[in-house]
């Protein structure tokens, strides 16, 4: 059972990487920046229908930052509790479901809204975590 406990954390540590560079980029890297040099001064002086107390960019800058720290948050608490507690939540199901079902929705939105680096990182998250509870499912 021991090996089982090495792929759900080795899956947790993927997503802890793929935010902590996501945040990377965010914060210290123009790669979120559009191509088009048109569109920054617009995003930066536009605001959404919804309030003035932003503007695209700086609503763009902290969804972007906020999506990172989700991705390492739920990267790092899979992890610990893999690595601490991995016997107390064995016959959990609710744990093993909830996070496929999120990392299945991550795996959506890499495919139809994203590139193809978080597709397959996410897709090797989600073939991690479904053997791990197939293992458990099965002995």
């Amino acid at each position: 059972m021991k090996s089982i406990k090495y792929i759900w954390e080795f899956g947790s540590l993927i997503l802890l990487v793929l935010g902590s560079v996501h945040m990377f980029y965010t914060f210290f890297t123009n790669k979120f920046s559009s191509k088009n040099e048109s569109l920054l001064p617009e995003m930066k002086k536009s605001s959404p229908i919804l309030t003035n107390e932003t503007t695209i960019w700086k609503a763009w800058i902290g969804f972007n930052a906020s999506h990172s720290l989700g991705a390492m948050f739920i990267g790092v608490i899979n992890f610990m509790i893999a690595a601490n507690y991995f016997e107390a939540f064995l016959s959990n199901h609710f744990y093993y479901i909830f996070n496929i079902i999120t990392i299945l929705f991550y795996l959506i939105l890499a495919k139809k809204y994203w590139f193809k680096v978080p597709f397959i990182g996410i897709l090797l998250i989600l073939i991690c975590y479904l053997s791990v509870y197939i293992i458990i499912l099965f002995n």
